[in-house]
Order: structure tokens, then sequence, then C-alpha cells
């Protein structure tokens, strides 16, 4: 056995290092060891093709020109079992709620199927009005109300079905009335309702790990009851409300972008007037946002559906209609179809319905959620942002 250890390399003037051009190989039965570190420790100005291992997510990434990349994804067309799941693809699920009493359900979909959906699990409590995001492996379920607000960050495995399990993490503030949206490796959580105001706060965690969310930044606005959406690089926040009673109907929309930090920028305006827990969801072009209601003057639910190009800046555009108008539920996707599921029309919605992203038009529906409730968050391993 043979080895070659080189400390310096340089060419014959030493005036800087040989260039190897052409087809360079490398032959091993073993292994290499790539660079690695943390994702702050990612390089300044990274060149287009860098590879490395990310200590913090545990993948290989490369730097694809404009951001950082795993290598390897992991395969998303889940499903079997029976109902909306007899096919496989982009699997969904819808945690949590009020029926009217709080609920610890966890409902799953097959988004390329039709049917109701059926049981995953079951929360670590019970708790509405959580926010929800996802790699292609996790899914996440953060704050939310008990008997009091909560910061605990808890995780299901799409691959498998069965209970939230406790990730021993929390977010810097206990609230409830967020917002969440993630790349595969960070999720992000923004604005909410601490117990008084609306907060402009947004946290982050890296979804492999198990540590305390970081505070990210700040919403342009402190609101609570926006929804945000995600593509591969930014993740865009939209509506809520804002200030102390009697709050302001907000139609904001801001973006920050997911693998940096720093306050959230102006994107544009919502083409309704205001609206609060709407739906959201995305696919890595364009983001929807569907339904939402205002109590104010008197209380209207919605049944508009927008668009926004996520890349862009801009206010949003017409869509379609949901099947049914209604406020306080949630929606996620694949890479191709939008469905929401739950919500609130006066009394609690088992409605899901769907969208085809690409497209615009009125949704079509899909089935019906396991329980009849509203203030349930969701999310997929096939969503805008991975």
């Amino acid at each position: 056995m043979s080895r070659l250890n080189i400390n310096n390399l340089t060419n014959e003037n030493e005036d800087g290092s040989p260039r190897i051009s052409g087809i360079s190989t490398f032959s091993s039965n073993h292994y290499f060891v790539p660079p690695s570190g943390t994702t702050a420790e990612r390089p300044s100005d990274p060149g287009e093709g860098m590879i490395r291992f990310n200590t913090d997510s545990g993948h290989l990434e490369y730097y694809t020109g404009e951001f950082w990349d795993d290598v390897i994804v992991a395969n998303n067309d889940l499903g079997g079992g029976t109902g909306s799941n007899t096919g496989t693809g982009t699997r969904a699920f819808f945690a949590g709620g009020q029926t009217p009493s709080n609920s610890d359900v966890i409902d799953f979909i097959t988004i390329a199927t039709l049917g109701d959906a059926q049981d995953f699990g079951n929360l670590t409590e019970a708790k509405q009005r959580t926010a929800a995001c996802a790699s292609n492996v996790t899914g996440i379920i953060a704050g939310g109300y008990t008997t009091g607000f909560e910061n605990k960050v808890e995780k299901i495995t799409f691959a498998s079905t069965g209970n939230g399990v406790d990730t021993n993490s929390n977010l810097t503030l206990s609230r409830n009335r967020l917002s969440s949206c993630s790349n595969q490796t960070r999720g992000l959580f923004l604005g909410g309702n601490p117990g008084s105001d609306g907060t402009d706060r947004i946290d982050y965690i890296t979804i492999t790990s198990s540590a305390n969310a970081v505070d990210f930044g700040n919403l342009t606005t402190g609101r609570q009851g926006c929804r945000a959406i995600a593509s591969v690089v930014r993740g865009v926040c939209a509506g809520g409300i804002s200030g102390p009673s009697p709050y302001t109907y907000e139609n904001i929309i801001d973006y920050v972008t997911i693998s940096s930090t720093g306050d959230a920028q102006d994107f544009g305006d919502l083409s309704r007037n205001s609206s609060m827990e709407m739906a959201s969801a995305s696919n890595s072009t364009r983001g929807i946002f569907a339904g939402g209601y205002n109590p104010s003057p008197t209380l209207t639910y919605y049944n508009e559906i927008d668009f926004i190009t996520t890349a862009t800046t801009g206010n949003s555009q017409d869509f379609g209609d949901l099947t049914v108008a209604r406020g306080d539920f949630d929606g996620t996707s694949s890479p191709t179809r939008a469905i929401f599921g739950g919500g609130e029309t006066g009394s609690r919605s088992d409605v899901i319905d769907y969208v085809e992203i690409s497209s615009t038009g009125n949704a079509i529906d899909f089935g019906n959620l396991s329980v009849t409730r509203r203030a349930n968050s969701s999310s997929s391993n096939g969503h805008g942002g991975l």
C-alpha cells in the first residue's frame, strides 16, 4: 500500500498552483472526505458547483449558482392505504385544530389522488392555531394554543404513520396564530399572537436539529393570522391583523431570503382589501393564498384565491374561487397541485378542495378531513420550498 500526502503544491515558478484541466477521475474502494462545516460556515462567495458536507443538516450539498441545495433528495412519492392514499405521490398532513375543543388529530392524504383523509396519528397534546412546515422527510408543527400560548416544536416522519414526537426544542416566543414556511433544511416561523398585540418576530430552526429556534429578523409590520409560502430561495408572508383592538386588517405581502437572516422586505399587496387566517400553498414558482375572513364591520368569509410569482415582487392576482367561502384553515401543495382543508364557514368545516397551481380557475372538491375542524395547520413533503 502507498500513501501520498501533499501539504503544499505550486507550479514551477512558485507563483501559483498548477491547474488541472481535462477529465480528472478519483478511484477508490473506500471513500473520500469533502470539506465540511455548519450552515453558518458556508463560503461567503461560493462558486457554482462547489460541494461540501453540511454538519447542521447532515446532507451533502452543492452550490447551484444561486443557493445551496442537497445533492441527493429523498423520494417524495409515498402512498398506499385506502381512500385518498391508494396511489403514490406527495404526502400532506393536517394537524390539530378546534372541533370546538382542541384537537390532537393528524390526518394525511396523497395529493395526486382524490378521497377522504386518513388517520396518521396524534400530536403530543391537543392544540389549535399551530404552524407547520417540512423537509421532504420530516414534518414540523410548532406553537399554537392549548390552555395557554405554546412554544413547543414537535415532528412527524412522512414515510411512516404515528404520533408526533417532542423535539425538546422551543420557539423564541410562545404564540399562536403564527405562520411558517421552509426549504429543505430550514423552517421559519413568522408573526403570531403572544397574548397581546401581534408580533413581528421571525424565528428559524434547522429541521434536522433539536436546537431551539433562533432569531431571524422581523416582519415589516407586527401581525397575527398571516400565512406564508416558500420557494427554495424565498419565504413570503401575507395578510393578517396588526395593532391593538380595534385591529387593522392587513393586505401586506412581505418576503425574506430563507438561507440568510434579516428583516423582511415589501413584496406587494393582496388584491382583496384585507384578510386573516387564509390558507396558503406554493410550488417552486407560484404562491397561492385562499379564503380568509374579516370580522369587521360585518363578519365576512372569503372564497377568493389569489396568486403571486414568488421570484418577482408585486401585487397578487385573481386565481379563482374556493368551493366554499371560509377562513381559519390552512393548505399545502405538491409541485403541481394546491390543497386546502378544514376551516370556519359560520360552522366548522371538513372540506378539502384543490386547484392545479400552473393554471387559474375555481377549486374542485377533493374529499373530507376525518374530523370537522378549524384552526388546523398543514404541510407536505413536496411543497414549493423543496
